[in-house]
């Protein structure tokens, strides 16, 4: 029986209780799952009207096991943790000093470096499979691809030594070429799906709303991560403060969403798996089966640090590079690049 490691609860009215040392999911008295909590890293509350018991909750506390909700549109809104977790001090103190001097502005640049090579990398490796299929596509991706790269000379010549100084740039230069990107994979996109290219907020369309289903559950994975690490979710460098605003979260989910998420949902939609709408929003079915193709994505091994480790792994030590770059054991910080 294979293990369980991510518990996602997606049932309508589902109960989610302890049971010798187990979390049991449960509705109108039948048992839809189990996870032993000795396996268990995290649990992903997906469905509505669902509930859990304290006994659940306090275990999952005990064993430094994450709940984390997310909206039918994949917006994370709660999260809970042991409060042992988030009680670090000299790492927070050391993160917003950061922000004030020369670490803060490297952290921002290497985090952009990151999103904008994984973005070009991604087209070059679409690209790679439809040379001979649809050369012409083929070709017009190596060429955004190249476009998208020339972005990296910017950040190179960026001149500032705070945050302040430097971050309209870096958003700049970092919207100039997501826009070329997502531009680009309309090319790769079938055209059955009709879509319009990226949408955010109030997506309508199955590829959008599947990529904002995919960035909610990533988001969660990457604040566990710096919670871990003993950084504060909140003490941002590139996305400005703001109240309820975890900028440290987006700062660093940058580096992943091209390779857990674009690489996934692009992956489903050009492999004909079906992502069916209701109400303007993915169905249940949907919904969960992007999130077990999210979270099987964080259990693939990627070349880093001389070895293969799966990309969950690869998350928490780049949360871990960042503690010790602030606190001054690291000389440098240097982002996730994924190799295609």
């Amino acid at each position: 029986m294979p293990v369980v490691r991510e518990l996602v609860i997606s049932e309508y009215g589902a109960f989610v209780g302890k049971h010798q040392g187990r979390l049991r999911v449960s509705r109108d008295g039948e048992v839809l799952a189990e996870a032993p909590l000795l396996h268990l890293d995290e649990v992903l509350v997906i469905g509505t009207r669902v509930s859990l018991s304290a006994d659940a909750v306090r275990a999952c506390c005990t064993a430094g096991i994450p709940i984390h909700f997310l909206d039918p549109a994949g917006r994370p809104y709660a999260a809970l943790y042991s409060a042992g977790l988030t009680g670090t001090v000299l790492t927070r103190r050391e993160q917003l000093l950061a922000y004030r001097d020369r670490r803060g502005v490297e952290l921002a640049v290497a985090f952009a470096r990151g999103k904008i090579t994984n973005q070009a990398n991604f087209l070059r490796y679409a690209a790679k499979y439809r040379e001979e299929a649809a050369p012409q596509v083929g070709r017009l991706l190596k060429k955004e691809a190249e476009r998208v790269r020339d972005s990296l000379d910017e950040l190179r010549h960026l001149k500032g030594d705070t945050v302040e100084e430097v971050r309209g740039q870096i958003l700049s230069i970092e919207g100039r070429a997501a826009q070329r990107y997502w531009d680009a994979l309309k090319a790769v996109v079938p055209e059955s799906y009709d879509w319009p290219g990226r949408v955010t907020r109030g997506a309508r369309d199955p590829v959008n709303a599947a990529l904002n289903y995919g960035y909610g559950i990533l988001y969660g994975q990457v604040e566990r991560a710096l919670v871990l690490a003993g950084l504060d979710p909140y003490g941002g460098f590139i996305h400005a403060d703001r109240p309820g605003k975890p900028s440290l979260v987006f700062d660093l989910i940058e580096e992943f969403r091209t390779v857990v998420v674009d690489r996934t949902v692009v992956g489903m939609v050009t492999k004909g798996v079906k992502l069916e709408m209701e109400g303007g929003r993915l169905t249940e079915t949907a919904r969960r089966t992007i999130a077990e193709k999210i979270l099987e994505r964080l259990e693939a091994a990627e070349r880093y640090e001389k070895k293969r480790q799966p990309l969950r792994v690869v998350l928490q030590s780049q949360a871990r590079h960042i503690a010790t770059f602030v606190r001054g054991d690291r000389a440098a910080y240097e982002p996730f690049i994924a190799r295609w």
